[in-house]
C-alpha cells in the first residue's frame, strides 16, 4: 500500500467513527431512532472493508465525491434536523 492510500482510509475511518457516533447519538436519545439507524448504516461507507464489501455485493463503487456527498448530508441533517447538539446535551445530561 503506499502513502496517500494509508492517509485516505485512516481519515475515511476517522469520519466513518464520527458519523457513527451521530448516528448511534440519535438513536439512543431523543425521539429518531430509525432515523439514527440510518445515520450508522450511511457511516458504514466510510469503513474501507465495508466499502469494498458494498461494491462486491452491488458492483456501484463508492468514489470519494459520493462519499463527500452522503457525508455533507449527515452533517446537514444531524445538525439542522436531527437537533445533534440538544441531543449531546441529553446525553450528557442522563449520564450525570
Amino acid at each position: 500500500m503506499n502513502k496517500k492510500l494509508i492517509i485516505l482510509n485512516t481519515i475515511s475511518v476517522l469520519f466513518g467513527i464520527l458519523f457513527s457516533f451521530i448516528g448511534l447519538i440519535n438513536t439512543f436519545w431523543g425521539n429518531d431512532f430509525f432515523y439514527g439507524l440510518f445515520i450508522v448504516g450511511l457511516s458504514l461507507v466510510f469503513y474501507p472493508p465495508l466499502g469494498e464489501r458494498f461494491t462486491k455485493l452491488t458492483g456501484m463503487k463508492i468514489i470519494g465525491w459520493m462519499k463527500i456527498l452522503i457525508g455533507f448530508f449527515i452533517i446537514w441533517s444531524a445538525v439542522g434536523v436531527g437537533e445533534l447538539f440538544d441531543k449531546v446535551d441529553l446525553m450528557l445530561a442522563s449520564f450525570k
